[in-house]
């Protein structure tokens, strides 16, 4: 193990604009839009349009900051310039524990699309995937990017084609087909269960955009992280609004809201309904390609946020440690682990310890999403005009109807009879993570007291 602790910058530009472009694109928009779409009727992209804007606002803000300072891991820095080391040590170990548990649960998702070809033990495919996974990250910073180079371009290709294929089919330029947007209001209206559950159904789809802000950390093992996150900052508004909103319109242009299976891809349905056979073959491949996608980038930013906390000193020292090919082996080997037990708990413990662990981190993401526009407000008044090469709109207006509306998905939460034990508990993770920390600045205090009494 080398004793420097210097990343290296071998992401290229081609890279880090992949990971910027398919980021957001992962098994939430794939499989999960279709419990959107089976609750909310064919007014669900509205609940994806209102989400998108929230989480385009967040990234801007973060892109603000981070092209005026890119750093690794730069949230962390920069909510404890901003409001303080608590919000600095709470967003990089909220962070970490976010994307550890995403790591577990991606790779049981993805065992189980493996076991719709193979048939072996879930916790075994998913061993094998995290170990695959795992090996890419420890291997260089750019056989990461590479890796997601490819798995991004495999699913922007696949909805890329299915926006080509669904709008020529509702368009009426397919064989046999004719102009047709009934689906819209043949099933009960655009409204079947009322506007409220657009509103409603905030709390399920904000989590299927997590990932945006990946790029604002990996751009800073680029040679140019100012260029790169200002690209990515400017473009994601585009990316979510045509990736999300435009393929869901689709959907339910397609298909009759109330023929979605949840659990299964309403992709697949469409696809199906349009008659092209072998769908399902597919989706599952691109299902599979999306999870691995969320697993690499998982166990990338969970090692990069554990080296941050370590350089800061709130974490372990060995874990800033990199290898000989500038990677922090420590904190990959590490998170991988921690992610492992999880798909060990989903094995041994499923509606216990699991579904614990996948509830005490279902609110955790807003946190951090509302430190960052916390962060942005404050230190917009600090940064000199000629570091603003990325600038928030409309500040400090919009700013602030940003952190509003993070506030406004959390307290619906507390309302939501299927959420509420996720904000309860990723409160109490968030409180257990403040109380650490109260602790070690004690003990700190206590260490250098003791010094110069003994001086």
């Amino acid at each position: 193990m080398a004793s420097n602790s210097q990343l290296r910058q071998d992401l290229s530009q081609r890279q880090l604009s992949m990971i910027a472009l398919g980021g957001v694109i992962g098994a939430g928009l794939f499989v999960g839009s279709g419990v959107v779409i089976a609750k909310t009727g064919p007014a669900s992209f509205l609940t994806y349009a209102i989400c998108g804007l929230l989480v385009v606002l967040v990234m801007r803000m973060l892109g603000e900051m981070a092209a005026a300072n890119p750093a690794t891991g730069s949230f962390a820095d920069y909510a404890a310039t901003a409001l303080g080391g608590w919000a600095g040590f709470s967003v990089g170990w909220l962070y970490w524990y976010f994307w550890v548990i995403v790591v577990g649960f991606e790779a049981v998702a993805g065992g189980k699309v493996l076991n719709y070809w193979f048939h072996a033990p879930l916790w075994l495919l998913s061993l094998g995937l995290m170990v695959l996974m795992t090996a890419t990250n420890l291997f260089s910073v750019s056989s990461f990017g590479e890796f997601e180079f490819w798995f991004a371009g495999i699913k922007v290709a696949a909805i890329v084609i299915f926006l080509g294929l669904g709008t020529a089919f509702a368009l009426g330029w397919w064989p046999g087909r004719r102009l047709d947007f009934s689906n819209l209001t043949s099933h009960g209206g655009f409204f079947p269960a009322g506007v409220g559950a657009v509103f409603a159904a905030v709390v399920v789809v904000i989590f299927s955009m997590v990932g945006a802000e990946v790029v604002t950390i990996a751009a800073a093992e680029s040679p140019d992280p100012e260029r790169a996150i200002a690209r990515a900052t400017r473009s994601v508004v585009a990316r979510i609004m045509v990736f999300f909103v435009g393929s869901v319109l689709l959907l339910v242009v397609i298909t009759p809201w109330n023929a979605m299976e949840p659990g299964t891809s309403p992709y697949v349905k469409a696809l199906t309904h349009m008659g092209l056979r072998g769908a399902d073959q597919i989706m599952n491949a691109v299902v599979l390609t999306a999870v691995l996608s969320c697993l690499n980038s998982g166990l990338y930013t969970s090692s990069r946020m554990l080296f941050v906390l370590a350089r800061r000193g709130e974490a372990p020292g060995r874990l800033v440690k990199v290898n000989r090919r500038g990677v922090p082996a420590v904190a990959i080997v590490f998170s991988s682990v921690v992610g492992f037990l999880c798909v060990l708990m989903s094995w041994l413990s499923p509606d216990k310890v699991f579904l614990f662990l996948l509830n005490s981190s279902g609110a955790v993401i807003l946190f951090v999403y509302l430190l960052i526009a916390l962060s942005q407000i404050v230190l917009r008044r600090r940064t000199p005009a000629e570091n603003l090469q990325v600038k928030m709109w409309w500040f400090p207006v919009l700013s602030i109807l940003t952190a509003v509306g993070i506030v406004a998905v959390l307290v619906q939460m507390a309302f939501d009879d299927a959420a509420r034990s996720q904000l309860w508990l990723s409160l109490l993770s968030w409180v257990v993570v403040v109380a650490v920390y109260l602790g070690m600045a004690r003990a700190r205090r206590d260490g250098l007291a003791r010094k110069q009494f003994s001086a």
